[in-house]
Formats: C-alpha cells, sequence, structure tokens
C-alpha cells in the first residue's frame, strides 16, 4: 500500500517503524526540520520537509493516488486541512487523523475525515460536540482557535481578474488552497492567473473574512 504520514513526533517514528517492517511503500512529511532529520535518520527512509496543509506540498511528495494518507499533528485544524486536501485535490482513498480536542471526533467525520482518532474519546465514548453541523459547516472551532473556509467566485469586472497571484497584495492570514476553474481543480501557484468564473477556495480566520471577501470583490 502507498501510506502517507503526515505531522507528529514519536508517534509519526512508531508508525513508520512499524509499518516499514510491513513494507508499504511509505511517503512521510514534517514540517519540524529537526525531528524529519530524527525519523530519517532513525527508519533510514527519506522524509519530505514542509507543511502538509500546502498543497504544493504534497503535489512534490507525489502524494497523488495514496492509499492511506495519517495526520498526526498537534494541531487539530493542520490535520483537518490536510486530510480534506488530500481528498479533494489528490484522490487519496482514506484519510485518518489524530486529534486532541475530543469533541472534534464527530465533527471531523461528518466533514469528510474517514477515521478520527482521540485517546480521550475513546476513554470517554460519552462527550458530546455541542455546535451543530449547521452552524460549522463553513467555520471550523478548534477549542479557542478558529478557522474560516470561505467559497468565492470570480467576475468578469473584479480587479485581480487576469493577475498574477504573486502580483496581488493580499491582506493577511489568507491561503488560497485550490481553485476551481470547471471542469479543472487547480493547485495555485505564485504565477497562477486568476480569471473570470474562478471559484477560489480560501481559508482565513473569522476576523479576517470581511475584509478578505471585500477585498477578492473589488471593482476594477
Amino acid at each position: 500500500m502507498k501510506i502517507v504520514i503526515t505531522g507528529g513526533k514519536h508517534e509519526a517514528d512508531f508508525i513508520v517503524k512499524m509499518l516499514k517492517q510491513e513494507h508499504h511503500q511509505l511517503i512521510v512529511i514534517n514540517s519540524d526540520r529537526e525531528f524529519a532529520d530524527y525519523i530519517s535518520s532513525n527508519n533510514d527512509i527519506a522524509v519530505f520537509p514542509g507543511d502538509p496543509t500546502k498543497a504544493y506540498v504534497l503535489s512534490d511528495a507525489e502524494a497523488h493516488n495514496a492509499d492511506v494518507l495519517i495526520a498526526l499533528a498537534d494541531n487539530d485544524t493542520d490535520n483537518y486541512i490536510t486530510c480534506i486536501t488530500a481528498k479533494r485535490l489528490f484522490n487519496i482513498k482514506k484519510t485518518v487523523s489524530k486529534v486532541r480536542n475530543p469533541k472534534n471526533v464527530e465533527l471531523f467525520k461528518k466533514l469528510g475525515v474517514d477515521s478520527v482518532i482521540s485517546s480521550t474519546y475513546l476513554l470517554a465514548q460519552t462527550i458530546v460536540n455541542e455546535s451543530s453541523i449547521e452552524n460549522i459547516i463553513k467555520t471550523l472551532s478548534i477549542e479557542d482557535e478558529k478557522i474560516v473556509m470561505l467559497e468565492l467566485g470570480v467576475e468578469d469586472d473584479f480587479a485581480l481578474v487576469n493577475k498574477q497571484i504573486m502580483d496581488i497584495q493580499f491582506p493577511k492570514n489568507i491561503n488560497i488552497s485550490c481553485i476551481f476553474r470547471d471542469p479543472h481543480v487547480i493547485i495555485p501557484k505564485g504565477s497562477t492567473v486568476i480569471k473570470p468564473d474562478d471559484k477560489l477556495i480560501i481559508i482565513t480566520t473569522p476576523t479576517e473574512q470581511e475584509e478578505i471577501i471585500d477585498f477578492i470583490q473589488k471593482k476594477k
């Protein structure tokens, strides 16, 4: 099986060691360069240093069409973004996410993550997620931290039309995770040109979302 392992520290090292013994094809990605070097030397395996929430990192690591992706970062938000990006853009068949907040077990499953693991959840089994899925389908709450996922259509008279992303002075805290340009899905780079009728999938924070919407929809 082709298995992608992202994030994590000693648990990642343990899983890599276990799966390597089973002779699986492993792709290991870790944003902590020091620990990436540790996993690499401890298991005699190449580890790709980079942020797996970024689509270009998964692309550079050749994660396309993997059988499983296992997300082990300490940050639940990072694991969620990694899993959803893997499924939607890279045709990865099954995603597995570790979560620290047990409330996110059922939430992550409803939002598309195949398997969600929380030691606290497994022990308790009675924790109830107080947020309704209707209220958080666009806004994902992780304890005191929030991200917002926006889908914004681009019209002909928007100021950013026909400009390269690298030339646009975006507000802070914005990540264009992908662009839907029917019938294609584009993983944006600095040289990517925004076109009319594009749909931008944007990740930001609640405090910046209104500013970002106004910026994207600014007319020429």
